[in-house]
């Protein structure tokens, strides 16, 4: 297919009314109108709107009332087909903390997905989140105490396995964990994320050492900057070595916040996540997270503590309060919704970028961040 007339944000730099040639599921070319060859595929007109690589999610449970611990087809069906609306193109299914019989089901039928069912046309899975078992008690969130697990390679190499090699990303509390944990993720390819820890400034340095490259929704769930007693959060402000998930919600970080870190850490260190529950895309009520209730109204929800739990965000939102709460360009914000997440999960070669040779994986918007049309892997998924 060809899209014509879009203000097209490629890897390098901006071609304003210019055409965008997919074929086989990857870019093709591309260039200014002017310069447009015949072309006899199918022909998308973006009249004047901009396209962008599509987002990539990798902090996500579910949506549309399910939920990757659900462990069933249908539930993984019913996910990927949802989220080409909001412009997400490729994500990491994201776990709970639960037994590990019930992780071993979920991680079960996300692997048989992935390599059997997730094609074209829907938004791809990269790979799996792990979000608990290894978290710390005191900061477990709307996580289930009950089934926190020390952080050990005995039981990481059990769920890989089970995973078969395919786990991506992993929370886990660092000052929980056995010495030679973070190294060893590491050294499987796998990103190690602090989250939902107690792990001051300094264990948060220690750990950097040994190769802790993220935060799982920053500022949530973690020691907090103080000026006294340096955190997790001061460790993360000071270091880019640490990229920032941020729920751009309005709701998990004030827009203030979101600004102050964005100043801070600048557009090449912060990743827009939705943390989105199955809440997402359904009506206010009360909806299951990791065998707790959740009560979903409006835009919140929380679980019986008030706790916070998880969001009903959609990435175009995400998108677009990052846009209106920082000021950034839309070179910035591409970074921060696509090209960022691209680069940590070691995917840049294909994703996350505009460019001849990567996976035709593209979104159309409007100036307020509106998904027009999503294309996953070159097959148009939703057009509004």
């Amino acid at each position: 297919m060809i899209i014509i007339n879009g203000n097209i944000y490629t890897e390098k730099r901006l071609i304003e009314n210019g055409y965008l040639i997919l074929e086989n599921g990857i870019i093709k070319s591309f260039g200014s109108m002017q310069y447009k060859p015949e072309y006899a595929g199918e022909v998308i007109d973006a009249k004047g709107l901009m396209v962008i690589p599509g987002f990539i999610d990798q902090h996500i449970h579910g949506a549309n009332g399910s939920d990757h611990m659900d462990g069933t087809h249908n539930d993984l069906d019913n996910i990927v087909n949802f989220l080409p609306k909001e412009g997400t193109t490729s994500y990491l299914p994201t776990t709970m903390t639960q037994s590990e019989a019930a992780i071993s089901v979920a991680l079960k039928s996300i692997v048989a997905y992935m390599e059997n069912d997730n094609k074209p046309g829907q938004t791809e899975m990269l790979g799996i989140h792990l979000e608990g078992p290894f978290i710390s008690k005191k900061h477990v969130g709307a996580q289930n105490p009950l089934y926190v697990q020390k952080p050990t390679i005995e039981i990481f190499d059990r769920l890989n396995a089970i995973a078969k090699g395919h786990i991506k990303l992993i929370t886990y509390a660092p000052e929980e964990a056995d010495d030679n944990f973070t190294n060893y993720l590491c050294s499987l390819g796998v990103v190690p994320s602090s989250g939902h820890t107690d792990a001051n400034y300094f264990q948060i340095m220690d750990a950097m050492k040994d190769g802790l490259s993220n935060m799982t929704h920053f500022y949530n769930a973690m020691l907090p900057h103080s000026h006294r007693i340096p955190g997790a959060v001061t460790a993360g402000l000071m270091n880019d070595q640490l990229k920032a998930e941020l729920i751009v919600d309005g709701i998990h970080v004030a827009p203030e916040t979101v600004k102050a870190t964005f100043m801070i850490k600048g557009e090449d260190n912060i990743i827009g996540i939705s943390d989105a529950m199955r809440a997402k895309g359904m009506p206010d009520g009360e909806y299951d997270l990791g065998g707790q209730m959740v009560t979903k109204k409006g835009k919140e929800c929380r679980i019986d503590t008030g706790s916070l739990a998880g969001s009903v965000a959609e990435m175009d939102f995400v998108a677009r309060n990052l846009k209106n709460f920082t000021g950034c360009s839309m070179e910035a914000l591409i970074k921060m919704t696509s090209t960022n997440s691209a680069k940590q999960l070691g995917v840049y070669g294909r994703k996350g970028s505009i460019n001849i040779g990567k996976d035709a994986d593209v979104i159309i918007v409007n100036d307020n961040i509106e998904v027009q049309t999503t294309i996953c892997r070159g097959v148009v998924a939703y057009q509004r």
